[in-house]
């Protein structure tokens, strides 16, 4: 996707970049995640072999000129902060842009951590209220797109009775019950809102001619005064389930139809096929949009180095070394090493934080994937030593499974952070 040429110019007379405040949700549990959540919070799980996940929403902010962000951590926030601030402290030299941080804190006022999302963002009104934002754009940490968040910005404008806009996709019936479903009116504000129906007559209303459904993105504009406003019930702690439903009822709540690629990563399988998707010839979602970019933090790292190796539709990360090993349709990620005879099949293996490092059981295994070993359908998380000759084939065909090693998730083998396989290890 090409953004428009003048889409953020196009609104300046009418909207100063600076009345725009962006605040990213970035605390969520992802338990559906585990256990590559296990020790990091959902949004700094990596992607594409050298991003995070939070890398994406703040690079649609910033490519669309709002370059005033919050990000709103709490569960396993360590990573997501450190990286946060390696990537974007930049951001603040001039005080007029910047990315902050903003963990959850017990205060006077409340001993509660952030409840849910519209709970969280109730929780920092006192620090939006600081920046005077006429509008507050909320965005997920952990979904895939590139959106022009100022089209969908001038699109809220557009009509001076619009209070709320909701960013909507269309998707499948078989997707709807994960989700948020809006019906709207043929000028296009909502009339119904239905949070994860469990049954397809409960949206047969809300059928688009196409067959297709229109789904909550759960991506937002709202105009400062009216957040405020439908943020008073603090026994209302979720956008979904409860703010939007009572909103369409008592405010303009509008629909901003986006017809390109969107993805939440919310399980073990979306992770695997999103990357996956990335090694298409034409993905779906981009990497390679000279215009909007995504942003992450620089390494200064060497060049890939290819040692007698075969490759085929794969991503190969800075810094990676392939010893006479095949890898087909994998996304490698940066440091990593693979030894000789080793061969990866339709797999994501994370990078290293060092070279040269060793397990941390017995500090014999180089981290990385060692010689002779064969990978398929899997994910390796950072950090992780792979002896000698390991076969994780998964030949039993489990759909869930673990030991020591390994646990499948969605019939996909995940080897967890830091884990060390001996060598001759099968499943």
């Amino acid at each position: 996707m090409r953004f428009k040429e003048d889409s953020i110019d196009s609104i300046d007379f009418i909207l100063r970049k600076d009345e725009v405040l962006t605040v990213i949700l970035g605390g969520g549990k992802g338990t559906r995640l585990l256990p590559l959540t296990e020790k990091r919070s959902k949004p700094a799980v990596s992607f594409g072999g050298k991003y995070r996940l939070i890398d994406i929403p703040i690079s649609n902010s910033l490519n669309s000129g709002f370059e005033k962000i919050f990000v709103l951590t709490q569960f396993n926030s360590y990573s997501l902060n450190r990286h946060i601030h390696r990537t974007y402290s930049s951001n603040s030299i001039n005080q007029k842009s910047f990315v902050e941080i903003i963990a959850a804190e017990q205060t006077v006022s409340s001993v509660n951590w952030f409840e849910g999302t519209a709970d969280a963002v109730r929780k920092v009104l006192p620090y939006i209220r600081e920046r005077k934002p006429k509008y507050v754009l909320i965005l997920s940490g952990d979904q895939l797109y590139n959106m022009d968040l100022a089209n969908f910005m001038q699109t809220h404008l557009s009509d001076p009775d619009t209070e709320i806009s909701v960013a909507s996709n269309g998707v499948s019936e078989e997707q709807i019950y994960g989700l948020g479903i809006v019906k709207t009116t043929e000028d296009g504000f909502i009339q119904e809102f239905i949070e994860k129906p469990q049954d397809i007559h409960q949206v047969e209303s809300c059928k688009q001619p196409n067959g297709s459904y229109l789904a909550n993105m759960g991506i937002y504009i709202f105009n400062t005064k009216t957040l405020i406003e439908v943020l008073e019930d603090p026994g209302m702690t979720d956008f979904g389930k409860e703010i939007l439903p009572k909103a369409i009822r008592e405010k303009k709540v509008k629909s901003y139809v986006y017809e390109g690629y969107w993805e939440d990563i919310g399980t073990i399988r979306a992770f695997y096929e999103a990357n996956l998707m990335l090694t298409d010839d034409v993905p779906k979602f981009n990497l390679y949009l000279e215009k909007t970019p995504f942003y992450t933090r620089p390494r200064s790292l060497p060049p890939t180095k290819i040692n007698q190796a075969v490759v085929n539709k794969a991503l190969i990360s800075e810094g990676t070394i392939l010893n006479r090993c095949e890898v087909h349709r994998s996304v490698i990620g940066v440091r990593q090493y693979i030894d000789q005879g080793t061969k990866i099949y339709d797999s994501v293996i994370m990078g290293l934080d060092n070279y040269g490092s060793f397990d941390r059981v017995h500090g014999k295994i180089p981290n990385g994937i060692g010689p002779d070993c064969e990978i398929r359908n899997a994910i390796v998380d950072k950090d992780c030593a792979i002896g000698t000759g390991v076969k994780l084939l998964n030949l039993h065909s489990y759909t869930e499974y673990e030991d020591e090693f390994v646990k499948i998730r969605d019939g996909i083998i995940v080897v967890p952070r830091h884990t060390t396989i001996p060598d001759g290890y099968s499943i």
